[in-house]
């Protein structure tokens, strides 16, 4: 699909952002849309980081623990501090 656009495409798809946006805020989107893909790097990288230290811990000792289920009724609904009220009783 992406390999049929030209230098006109990008082009045009310039000049239309500039039509939209006006040249004034487009030094400013830039900025925006640099960050965005600065944040999402750093978390695809935290993630990575993280996801091989959990497959590790996993491995290593399965938790003892039970999951969480939270139940909720059309008078009460749940919380996690109902949760915690009837986990101790």
């Amino acid at each position: 699909m992406l390999q049929n656009l030209t230098g006109w495409h990008a082009i045009l798809i310039l000049v239309v952002v500039l039509l939209v946006f006006g040249a004034s805020k487009l030094p400013a989107l830039a900025k925006s849309v640099g960050q965005s893909v600065k944040i999402l790097k750093d978390e695809v990288a935290d993630d990575r980081r993280d996801g091989t230290a959990q497959s590790a811990d996993a491995t290593a000792a399965p938790s003892q623990t039970a999951p969480a289920v939270v139940v909720a009724t059309a008078s009460a609904p749940a919380t996690a501090a109902t949760y915690e009220e009837r986990a101790t009783s």
